[in-house]
Formats: structure tokens, sequence, C-alpha cells
């Protein structure tokens, strides 16, 4: 109800410091399910509602005066899937709460109200110079960039734009996504400055704590009806598909008032997801497997892009690991490794994708719901070449290829594989910069075929995989040569 998919629930409890409301403590949580289509990262773009996508839970008390409400609490659970993982969450999230009570009761009672609020009204003014500071030295001016990904999920072929223009003066910064697509029949919408704020904070203080200070210098302007801005009940059910990519844009905007600072685009989505459920005939329980595969992430001005990194919109996010869940779910994994030559080309190249292969030993339901751009890769920056894009791919019992496969809550018999292919991140700088030694280890660890080292990078390797020097002088300056024509 919070201008993202229901799956993500904030319990939020009132702090009183001596009979007055100070503050309030707020944890929020993805649950695995909260009925309707919700089972696993969400509903998937194509839920048309949100009444279909799960619960409508909206400021609702779990606790009143101190007593929890039982009959909310039967509702909940008798409505979801996976209680005892959801309730958990809940139990979590109420308990974090209590102990932010306690801490705080602790600081008040040390310090006194009066020095603890003055500390905090302290820490945003140094939050906000601090980024004043950095917005300062950029050229004042308007920086615009676009991007697109290939469609909504619910109108196939039609691309849904992203446009952004920053406008930079003084020590302030606006950000002005009127540009983007309007709000779509699909599940993509948000309603949220989550993708401007993201995109202002990791270029002005990305290793300070966050605070309201980081946003007071950053005007964002998002107008009513606007894909970010979406006007319940809009379906948000994949809210979160679209956003890293508009993070990026503001990033490439930047690009040219920031050179020694911008990145080139990472994967931008929200990173393969793992979803599989259904019931174990053994057990004859229900089961779920959920996990969020990273991919590549942009070369920078001094080094390469990180690899099987999740998008900027998950934090610190990992992996399931597969031996967790091999233990509890009927799938086999059969690989999970790095994507050869998906890293976008540059003097520092960018990340590498995944490849995650799994087998599912019973029948159950695949998820294959995350928003494509193979019209819009991972950019490369300063002549960086693009990276590879992301995709799902199927292969049933008795075929012999893999193929593209879309849709979530897709039945599939035992002995179905599937590849979650995560994309890349794009290249920084001339291919033809990069030291070739760099290139040969990329080739030595498979990371890069030799084909691509020759054509991307113009490093030509002999049999045995060593560098032939003057083969590779040569050829650089032949391609240069045709890049110039």
């Amino acid at each position: 109800m919070a201008g993202q998919h229901l799956n993500n629930i904030v319990i939020y409890t009132p702090y009183f410091y001596k009979g007055e409301l100070l503050m309030f403590a707020m944890v929020r949580a993805h649950w695995i399910d909260v009925g309707g289509s919700s089972t696993g990262f969400g509903a998937g773009a194509t839920v048309p509602d949100p009444w279909l996508e799960g619960l409508q839970l909206d400021q609702l008390k779990i606790y009143r005066e101190g007593e929890l409400d039982e009959t909310l609490y039967r509702v909940l659970k008798d409505n979801i899937r996976f209680p005892e993982s959801s309730l958990g969450d809940l139990k979590s999230q109420m308990a974090a709460c209590r102990l932010a009570e306690r801490r705080m009761d602790e600081l008040f009672n040390k310090y006194g109200k009066e020095t603890m609020l003055a500390a905090i009204s302290q820490i945003f003014d140094e939050t906000e110079q601090k980024c004043r500071n950095v917005v300062t030295k950029l050229p004042d001016g308007v920086y615009e960039a676009a991007a697109q990904i290939d469609d909504d999920g619910v109108d196939k072929g039609i691309p849904v734009p992203i446009h952004v223009k920053v406008t930079v003066a003084g020590s302030a910064m606006t950000i002005d996504l009127s540009g983007c697509s309007k709000e779509r029949r699909a599940g993509i919408n948000s309603r949220t400055y989550a993708a401007a704020r993201v995109a202002y904070k990791a270029l002005t203080g990305p290793l300070e704590p966050v605070n309201e200070g980081s946003f007071r210098a950053c005007e964002v302007i998002i107008p009513e009806g606007n894909i970010m801005m979406a006007r319940w009940p809009a379906p948000m059910a994949s809210w979160s598909a679209i956003v890293p990519t508009v993070v990026d844009c503001v990033v490439r905007a930047l690009a040219p008032a920031m050179p020694d600072r911008a990145p080139a685009g990472h994967h931008g989505l929200l990173g393969g997801t793992v979803v599989f459920f259904g019931v174990d005939p053994k057990t004859n329980r229900r089961f779920v497997i959920q996990s969020i595969e990273g991919g590549g992430w942009g070369g920078r001005p001094y080094e390469d892009g990180e690899s099987g990194t999740v998008s900027v919109c998950q934090g610190d996010v990992r992996n399931g690991p597969i031996e967790s869940i091999e233990l509890k779910c009927p799938v086999l994994i059969e690989k999970r490794e790095l994507r050869t030559d998906s890293a976008g080309a540059g003097k520092f190249r960018g990340g590498f994708g995944l490849d995650v292969q799994v087998r599912n030993l019973v029948e159950g339901r695949w998820n294959f719901d995350n928003t494509r751009r193979t019209q819009c890769p991972p950019w490369g920056l300063h002549g960086g070449r693009d990276a590879e894009y992301s995709d799902y791919l199927l292969k049933l019992p008795g075929q012999n290829d893999f193929e593209t496969a879309f849709g979530t809550r897709r039945p599939v018999p035992p002995q179905t594989e599937v590849i979650v292919r995560t994309g890349g991140g794009g290249g920084w700088g001339d291919p033809f910069e990069r030291d070739p030694e760099k290139v040969r280890a990329d080739v030595l660890e498979d990371l890069v075929s030799v084909e691509a080292a020759r054509d991307e990078y113009g490093v030509v390797l002999d049999s045995k995989r060593a560098i032939d020097a003057s083969a590779t002088k040569a050829l650089r300056q032949k391609l240069r040569a045709g890049a110039r024509a």
C-alpha cells in the first residue's frame, strides 16, 4: 500500500518519551507471500489489479493497548500460503521496533530530550551540506539521458520510455522524471521518489549514513499519472522492475559533468530471480525457492565493474546458498557460473552476469517475470561497449534446446530445466586501451573468449594463449582506423 508491491510489509510503532510522541520506529520486510498471486517476489507484471495481487493491509493495528489482535492475526495466517515464514517476519519486525524503542529510551534518558533533538537536527544539517559540497563542484547546466525497457509485459512489443532531466544550479539539484512513460496497465508502476533519491545519494554521499538531510538539496519532479507516480489502484506488483534503470539513467545524464565518478550502466534490473514453488509429494508440504541472482555492474573510471552482484535497488541482498536450496526444496542446482563474454568491453570492463541452471525434480510452477532490455542493454561510457542483457530460458523434458520463457506461475512437469541468465555491466573507456595482460587473464579464466579478446579488445593470442604483441599492435591500429572510418 506504500507505492510498491504488497509483499513489502512495513511494521511501525510510535515512540513516546514522557508521554510526548517524538518519532516512529519502522521496519520494512519482503514477505514471501501475502495471499492472492503474490508467491515469491510478487504477483508479476501481468496482474491486473491490487486485489488479485494480495491482501490490502492499510494502516491496521496488530496490537491494541499492548494486546495482540487475535482476529487480524488469524486472518493473516489463514490467507497466506506460508504463514510460518511471513508471520515469523512479522514477529521479527515487531521485535526490532521494540528494540528501537528501548535504544531510544536509553539515549533520551542519558542525554535528555533537548540534546537529542538538537543532535538529530545537526546531523541533518551536516549531511545536507556534504551533499551540497559535491553538487557545487559540478558545472551548472541541464543534463539529460534516455533509456527504455522492451515492454511492460502486457502490451507486448511497445517500449516503455524512460527520460530524465537533471538541472544543476549552484549547490542544488533538480531531477525531473516527467519524461518517463505514463502509468501502465501492467504492474510495473510505482509511487515513490526512490529512483531519483537513490541516484542522488549514490552520486553525492554513497558511503554516508542516509537521513532526511541527504535529500534537502534535491528537488524531485514526478507528475501524477507518471509510471513513477502512479495513481491507485494502478497495479504495482513488479514496481521495482523499472527503478534500477531509472537510477542508472540519472547517473548517465550526469556522466559528462562528473566523468571521474560516474560508472557505466549496470545490469539495471531486479536481477535474475529464481522462484519455483509447489507441493512436495514426499512431505505434502508447500515449498518455495526464492533467490535473487546478481548481474554485472558497469566499469568505473579507475577499475572493472563487479560481477554477480544484485542491482542498485537490492542493497546487501544475498543469493540463496545452493546447499540450502537443495536441502529444503526438491530441485537440483546444476550450475551457477559467470557468463562468458557477458561484460561490456572497455579500458575497464564491466562485471559479468550469471547463468544459474536449475532442474526441478517435482512438478510445480515457475515465475519468469523480469523486465527485459534487449533493445537497451547495459550501456558503456566514454567509448566502452554495451553488455549482454538478461533472459530466462526453459527446456521441458524431451526437448533438445532451451527457449526464452515468459510469464508467472507457469506450470511445469518434473525434470524441467531452467536457466536464469543475468546481464553484464557496460564497459568504461576505449577497449583498445585495456592492458592486454588483463584481457589474457580473463581468457584464461574463461570469462572472455579468444574470439572476443580479438574482436572486442584487439588482443591476439596464439595457440598456447600467449599474447602475440606484434599482431595485437597491428590489429588494434586496424580496428581503431575502422572505428574512425
